[in-house]
């Protein structure tokens, strides 16, 4: 975003490279916060709809290869998606010191398949599922609200905080939508998405506002992500023993 900023009226000073490396590296991030928000739904399904396989299934090494394969992707995608601009950058610069990259209509098609529509498409079956599912936990619940015990108290407990983190999810798609469809929308009907020209700069803002709103909303919601960006942006985390530090 701060980059976009020197793209003024039209006039880029960094060059040709930078150009196409700022619109690579933004596109990087924004496939892999998809990618990560897809990951954090498969989450919230197994935790919720399979919660005795839990701790089975999701394991610090499967999270790790997860987003690392995340990240693989998204590099790949973006590769094949900027191919032609990485081999000659200048290519569809029309006068010196301008800095559009366009995209066509068959790499587009395959950027909001990958990028918008699969990711949403497989968010929302898999929240349905976590819908019906708590849905019908929750009925249980009231069913056997004269069975107090400290085991049950401790699983309704367990099982609020879950279904608060796929209610925060739920806000982080919608926001993503709201944010990401104007741009595909845009990219539809013109065939061809033109980075950089001033038609599609408010839709590219957009885009990149959306990974802005998702902090903050987690930051709304969770006390424990309030006290840890504290510690980060006071330099706290700098000190000898930050890491012991219990922000839960």
């Amino acid at each position: 975003m701060p980059l976009l900023l020197l793209n003024n009226e039209g006039c880029w000073f960094l060059g040709d490279v930078m150009c196409v490396v700022h619109y690579l590296f933004a596109f990087l991030v924004v496939s892999v916060s998809v990618g990560c928000m897809v990951l954090i739904s498969v989450d919230r399904y197994i935790a919720i709809c399979n919660p005795m396989f839990y701790t089975t299934r999701v394991t610090l090494t499967r999270v790790k290869l997860s987003v690392c394969l995340c990240w693989i992707l998204s590099g790949v995608h973006g590769s094949w998606i900027f191919r032609d601009v990485l081999k000659q950058p200048d290519i569809y610069n029309t006068c010196y010191g301008s800095c559009v990259i366009v995209i066509g209509f068959a790499e587009g098609l395959v950027d909001i398949i990958t990028t918008f529509l699969g990711p949403i498409l497989v968010i929302a079956v898999l929240y349905l599922r976590v819908f019906v599912v708590a849905v019908s936990q929750a009925r249980a619940m009231r069913s056997h609200v004269a069975v107090v015990t400290v085991q049950r108290s401790q699983t309704v407990k367990a099982m609020k905080s879950e279904i608060k983190a796929a209610r925060t999810l739920g806000i982080v798609l919608v926001v993503f939508f709201l944010c990401s469809c104007p741009y595909h929308c845009f990219a539809i009907a013109a065939e061809t998405a033109s980075l950089g020209a001033s038609s599609s700069v408010i839709m590219v803002w957009l885009v990149y506002l959306n990974s802005t709103f998702n902090p903050v909303i987690y930051v709304f919601f969770y006390p424990w992500v309030r006290k840890t960006m504290k510690y980060i942006f006071t330099l706290q985390i700098l000190q000898p023993g930050s890491r012991e530090v219990s922000v839960m």
